[in-house]
């Protein structure tokens, strides 16, 4: 059974007064409670830092094989240029490509992530490919310090360590360290759902319309954000029927439902105007039809299943470690529903669960999608952080940072299709 909530002000809010006096000695404040909310995260911040360190490392060695930088690598695989493209040259400037399946466009490509490229282009002297690398880096470090807000606030300080060091240490936790979209998108995921739990329910709005112009994947968000703000709603209501609703809450009523409002709005507004773009409504799924990807209701990933239980030698060690992955996101959602999480957080997995499982895109890329879904990683977090043996902790963060290290090295340097 999961813990209550804890009934406290989050580190990080801040108190607008009515002149600039107040305005200032706001700020203050607002700085005052970041720093001590960045103190209070920092062995989980320092944790993530330390494993994907490791990764790098792994991946230096692995370049002196191979005669390729890893940071170069890393910020110009695949989809990588596409973002880049597009940060510089905007969509219309961004030239299409034959693909094996129809022409590959840059419309297919949400634009917050390219915009926060352009903008770190612009301001520093870093060339497009690493201030891509930049921008994927902190987000990556801001979705660490969301994963450990929401398991601190859950469960404790310790739950919330462990689940931000496991996020860096996932089978496919090098595209945390990789110039993709899925880093910002999980940064914007995760605020998002501290904001519903902190029932900040107009900034996880904001925060879903965001990651909905991040990734296709943030229909998740924007589900997860409309359906727990209107059981918020509803909550609400029946505390008023029997007069126990705080009356700042009575007064509040309408937050939650204009953060459900505001959430689809990003994805909503960015298919619209592709569609605008090209002259027809459906033009965004068209266009991912050149890469294989639409919603099949999981028949690609059963057949993907059945050929490598089937048929010998069908099998690559990317098949094997992408069906592990699935196998025990699955099982953790099950036991996260078991373990009746919050609603808001239940949505959000089981929503990324279900488009990783249902589309119909290349079987190697479901494990990339799943990176966002942190909050199943709570229930491995909170029996390591259970664990009373000496040692047990860090030895079992340590090697999965090794495996996946080593794992990140062939998806880099040896596989060769898209991770």
């Amino acid at each position: 059974m999961a813990p209550l909530l804890k009934n406290r002000e989050p580190a990080g809010a801040s108190t607008v007064g009515s002149s600039p006096e107040h305005d200032s000695s706001g700020g203050r404040r607002l700085l005052s409670r970041l720093s001590t909310s960045a103190r209070y995260a920092a062995p989980a911040l320092l944790g993530y830092v330390a494993v994907r360190a490791i990764g790098l490392a792994v991946l230096m060695l692995w370049e002196g094989q191979h005669g390729m930088s890893s940071l170069n690598r890393l910020s110009t695989l695949w989809d990588a240029s596409w973002y880049q493209n597009i940060a510089q040259h905007g969509y219309a400037g961004t030239a299409p490509r034959p693909g094996p399946f129809g022409l590959y466009q840059p419309y297919a490509f949400f634009p917050v992530y390219p915009m926060l490229i352009r903008v770190v282009w612009w301001v520093g002297p870093l060339a497009v490919n690493y201030a891509a690398l930049l921008v994927a880096w902190i987000s990556a470090l801001a979705a660490a310090w969301g994963v450990f807000a929401v398991g601190e606030r859950l469960y404790n300080r310790r739950t919330g360590v462990i689940a931000a060091v496991l996020w860096g240490v996932t089978p496919y936790a090098v595209v945390e360290s990789m110039a993709y979209s899925e880093l910002a998108f999980s940064a914007l995921a995760v605020w998002a759902m501290y904001a519903a739990l902190t029932r900040r329910w107009v900034w996880a709005g904001v925060l879903a319309s965001l990651a909905g112009l991040t990734r296709p994947t943030g229909v998740a968000v924007a589900a997860a954000i409309g359906i727990g703000g209107v059981a918020a709603l509803a909550v609400q209501w029946w505390q008023d029927r029997r007069g126990v609703l705080p009356e700042e809450e009575r007064l509040a009523w309408w937050r939650p439902l204009l953060g459900a409002a505001i959430a689809p709005l990003g994805f909503v507004g960015f298919i619209a105007w592709v569609g605008w773009q090209k002259g027809s409504p459906n033009a965004y799924f068209k266009i991912q039809e050149a890469w294989q990807s639409k919603f099949d209701f999981g028949h690609s990933t059963l057949h993907s299943f059945r050929v490598m239980l089937t048929v010998p030698g069908a099998v690559w060690m990317t098949d094997v470690v992408v069906a592990a992955t699935i196998t025990v996101s699955v099982l953790l959602f099950v036991i996260s529903v078991l373990q009746r999480q919050p609603l808001t957080l239940l949505v959000y997995s089981g929503m990324i669960l279900l488009l990783a499982l249902g589309d119909a895109a290349y079987f190697n890329s479901r494990a990339r999608f799943l990176i966002p879904a942190f909050a199943l990683l709570f229930p491995l977090a909170g029996n390591l952080a259970r664990a009373r043996t000496r040692g047990l902790v860090p030895t079992v963060l340590v090697t999965a940072a090794l495996c996946s290290a080593a794992y990140g090295g062939y998806v880099v340097f040896v596989y060769t299709n898209s991770p």
